[in-house]
């Protein structure tokens, strides 16, 4: 089988790998859809010789083909439809037993970043790492939960966004407009602030109520003007730039509440009069639990919400190189590897 190995200076090939057979404690989830994330742009941006010739791929999503001989079936099933939570860990330990197993305090595996991932045919899975997919929902919106909308949908509830309040989501690449979508249901008013005209154009599709170009207008005033000098109420940082994230702690109101998800980089704050003489609270948010992936998908469910305008652009694998080139422009929506 065929499976997409990053070399790093934006390159990439479709290289001839082994075809996985499960150990007695693993199966093989036959990938249906494979997700591309903004994480995944570090390595494929990086020097060759810092990037782990591994398949990539950490948002799986398809239906399980083979049983190792000592997993139950009350574990999986042949012909199941599954997402994979991306990570492992020791299984033993406090945060593992809760479904966190990517701060497993002994070591954790990711899935499509340390080891092989889902931007192949088939792969390898420990039964823990299976989230079940509702029939409600196809394999590409499975495989957005799997991380990008998934991750959102945690931090909004980290922030405890409600009706009540101003949300100023700050990046509007997958993450940043699964939070603009998934907000809306949560009653939210969304600010969405991007610099590439075709991101905020997809946030108003999803439902945003404002959108500012930052860039060319500054977006810390234009949120100010919008919320009647106050600010907003809550701020979400999807971008992992330090402008980005010091702008949604400026943004803030007073009591405020600020989540930071975007990934790399450093920020410098003015610590007194942005953070302590406002009283804000500022959270950091990790990707989710397998628990909490479940609640996503059927948050999505419930709320009858459909993640096709989030999904522009769907692949083979024989696209890759297009694909990630694409991708690396960052002026997309959702992109996804799609098979049968």
């Amino acid at each position: 089988m065929r499976g997409v190995v990053f070399l790093g200076d934006r390159r990439l090939e479709l290289r001839e790998v082994p075809e996985p057979r499960p150990g007695p404690r693993e199966v093989i989830v036959e990938i249906r859809a494979s997700g591309m994330c903004g994480s995944d742009l570090a390595p494929y941006r990086a020097a060759p010789d810092t990037v782990l010739p591994i398949v990539r791929g950490h948002e799986p999503c398809g239906v399980v083909s083979e049983l190792g001989r000592a997993v139950s079936e009350d574990e999986a099933r042949i012909g199941q439809r599954v997402m994979v939570h991306h990570y492992s860990g020791c299984g033993r330990c406090k945060h593992c037993r809760v479904g966190y197993t990517q701060m497993c305090l002994e070591s954790h595996l990711v899935y499509g970043s340390t080891v092989n991932g889902g931007h192949t045919s088939h792969m390898l899975v420990q039964p823990s790492m299976l989230v079940p997919l509702s029939d409600e929902l196809s394999f590409p919106a499975g495989a957005a939960i799997s991380c990008g909308t998934g991750t959102a949908y945690l931090a909004l509830k980290r922030l405890a966004v409600s009706g009540r309040e101003t949300l100023a989501i700050f990046g509007q690449g997958p993450v940043g407009l699964s939070a603009t979508l998934l907000a809306k249901a949560m009653g939210a008013r969304v600010i969405a602030i991007d610099i590439a005209p075709e991101r905020l154009e997809l946030a108003r599709a999803l439902g945003a109520d404002e959108t500012i170009q930052a860039g060319s207008l500054d977006p810390v005033a234009m949120i100010q003007d919008l919320t009647h000098g106050e600010g907003a109420q809550t701020a979400l940082d999807c971008t992992g730039s330090a402008e980005g994230r010091l702008n949604a702690v400026k943004c803030a109101a007073i009591w405020g509440r600020v989540c930071f998800v975007g990934e790399g980089g450093s920020a410098t704050f003015e610590v007194s009069p942005q953070i302590i003489h406002k009283q804000l609270t500022i959270y950091g948010s990790w990707t989710f639990s397998a628990v909490g992936q479940a609640e996503c998908a059927q948050f999505v469910v419930d709320h009858r919400l459909s993640l096709e305008p989030l999904l522009t652009h769907r692949f083979s694998l024989d696209q890759a190189v297009e694909a990630y080139a694409l991708f690396d422009t960052q002026t997309t929506g959702k992109g996804v590897f799609v098979r049968g």
